[in-house]
């Protein structure tokens, strides 16, 4: 019989050392690495999804701390999208008229180098939180993020999604998280039957960047995820070296929707200070939409968005012709 593991005996096995990561993967130990204060974080279960003796592939690319980082540029900040000045008490971010992002916890199951939160100062009340959710009736949609929400465990986040209940304007519970794709175990029993167990209407976001990612475990938590009658979209980030080929976004597309997840968003990434050589030009970007468009139906075409920081809602990125 097949043993299956608990999520946070999977989550133990996380991989910190760069010097293991590259002997396991059968890389030479001598390529252009950097410590960084943002150190590498990756699961053992993800990496058993990369390709052996191979530095580019685009799973390994979206961890790897490279000495590029090192590179910043007047571009690039520390707070691309404006969290900072969106933020209306500690942990709480409003930027969108009737919803509000709720920054829950600062961990993540594993450290992308393009995290545009990697800077951010988490600190919050959840008590504070809550009543100030509550004190505004103009909130329907109240967003979980992070760091991942994920990463907290099935008790607390049931009681908390309880107390949101309670809040007779609030409509709809919105969560976004990788671990559906980095950690498929996490969508165990207890968190199908708590998102079940709610009045609130559940969307989850979550965020794959490569068919890659998309292996069978996967598949099985999203397909869960699916029959539980959760709205479940993908947003993924346009990064170069990674998916910036229209074989890489065509195959996402059709993976996914394979999972009955539709996707969502195509990000043209989020520029934090060290992530810039993740950056793909825009007209490289608008000429692969046009061919996911000709490839694909429409419901498969992701939207291609840029978030501007004090921006009242996502630019959607457009041809000018």
């Amino acid at each position: 019989m097949k043993t299956i593991h608990h999520w946070t005996d999977l989550l133990s096995q996380t991989i910190f050392d760069y010097k293991y990561l590259l002997k396991i993967l059968e890389l030479p130990a001598d390529l252009p690495i950097i410590e960084s204060n943002f150190s590498l974080k990756v699961p053992k279960s993800y990496v058993n999804r990369m390709r052996k003796s191979d530095f580019n592939d685009p799973l390994l690319r979206q961890i790897l701390p490279l000495i590029a980082e090192k590179h910043l540029t007047s571009e690039c900040s520390t707070d691309p999208v404006g969290d900072k000045m969106a933020e209306k008490i500690p942990g709480l971010l409003h930027k969108y008229q009737g919803r509000a992002l709720w920054l829950i916890t600062n961990a993540c199951a594993i450290h992308c180098r393009y995290c545009f939160r990697q800077h951010f100062n988490y600190k919050s009340s959840n008590q504070a939180v809550l009543e100030a959710i509550k004190t505004d009736s103009s909130l329907t949609e109240i967003i979980l993020s992070g760091g991942d929400p994920l990463m907290l465990n099935d008790r607390y986040l049931a009681k908390l999604i309880k107390k949101l209940s309670h809040i007779s304007h609030v409509k709809r519970l919105r969560i976004h998280t990788r671990m559906p794709i980095v950690l498929p175990e996490r969508i165990n029993l207890e968190l199908l039957n708590w998102l079940k167990d709610t009045d609130l209407q559940i969307i989850m976001v979550v965020h794959a960047n490569h068919p890659n990612e998309i292996n069978a475990q996967v598949g099985y938590a999203l397909q869960q995820l699916i029959n539980a009658k959760i709205t479940v979209l993908n947003q993924t980030v346009l990064l170069r070296g990674i998916n910036d080929n229209i074989t890489a976004l065509t195959q996402l597309s059709e993976v996914l929707f394979e999972q009955g997840v539709l996707p969502y968003y195509l990000h043209l990434l989020d520029c934090v200070q060290g992530a810039s050589h993740f950056a793909v030009e825009i007209n490289q970007a608008l000429s692969l939409l046009e061919q996911l468009q000709i490839r694909l139906p429409g419901y498969l075409v992701p939207k291609l968005v840029k978030e501007i920081a004090g921006m009242p809602y996502k630019k959607l990125v457009l041809p000018l012709n």
